[in-house]
């Protein structure tokens, strides 16, 4: 079995409770009215039956992250205080419902966008960059302002930690092979797993990514992860079927960082 390891040190959030959101545009008044688009109007049977925005999870009709080559960044990740629902768009369709714990952790997720109450956040699903809306008035969530992003360049095999987009720490990495690749695109951290079944890594840290050539891995859905190796074989490698391996220096770096970091893999 497996434990959560959100125990561990991790830098510490800022955290506030979401009220109005304002318009991400800047020197743009938008229109008073995005702030008062209300959400569909979803019953609790109908809640029961919408898919788990997890990494378990499929939800068929949702929209694609908007910039999903947008470079790693730091900026806003959202937490739900209770299940969410996820819609297609502002005031649109529901899709799904957004846990408030996975995979033993708190669910943090990235915030691309906001129209009044609302946050259009990415989603830990299949297919890979798969984005939504949640509605979030006051009380509804908590938001907080996360300040590292990390880059793997595949082609370098190079994975970098940015704070506050400066480089304060560089490792050389291995990634999937050719016939696995390590799935290119704005993923995130979507937990910290202590590892007990399996010896290879003191810690996983899945992140919101799939492979495209695995449906499942070893019991899983074939979530892509940041682990270590039990040796330096993988160093300059595309020798996995499809996670990052790291150095156990970057491992103990990468296990200090927030929930919902962004990991941006080229």
């Amino acid at each position: 079995m497996q434990k959560s390891a959100v125990s561990r040190a991790r830098k510490t959030f800022v955290v506030a409770t979401v009220s109005v959101f304002a318009l991400a545009v800047a020197g743009c008044s938008g229109n008073s009215s995005d702030s008062d688009i209300a959400p569909a109007a979803v019953s609790q049977e109908d809640l029961t039956q919408l898919p788990e925005a997890n990494t378990f999870g499929t939800v068929t009709g949702a929209p694609a992250d908007p910039q999903p080559n947008s470079g790693a960044a730091a900026g806003k990740v959202l937490h739900p205080n209770s299940d969410l629902v996820v819609y297609a768009a502002v005031g649109g369709k529901p899709i799904a419902k957004l846990p408030s714990i996975q995979m033993g952790s708190p669910t943090w997720v990235p915030v691309v966008g906001e129209q009044g109450e609302w946050a259009q956040i990415l989603l830990p699903t299949r297919p890979n960059a798969s984005a939504g809306w949640v509605h979030v008035p006051a009380g509804a969530a908590e938001t907080a302002q996360d300040d590292y992003a990390v880059a793997v360049d595949r082609a370098s095999f190079k994975l970098q930690i940015l704070e506050n987009g400066k480089s304060i720490g560089s490792w050389t990495i291995g990634t999937g092979k050719p016939e696995h690749p390590t799935p290119a695109g704005r993923a995130y951290i979507i937990a910290s797993i202590e590892e007990t079944k399996n010896t290879y890594s003191p810690i996983v840290l899945p992140l919101s990514y799939h492979s495209d050539s695995l449906e499942t891995f070893g019991g899983g859905p074939g979530t892509v992860g940041l682990h270590t190796w039990p040796n330096d074989s993988f160093v300059g490698q595309p020798n996995s079927d499809g996670c990052i391996r790291v150095p156990r220096e970057a491992l103990d770096q990468l296990v200090k960082l927030p929930l919902g970091t962004i990991v941006n893999i080229t």
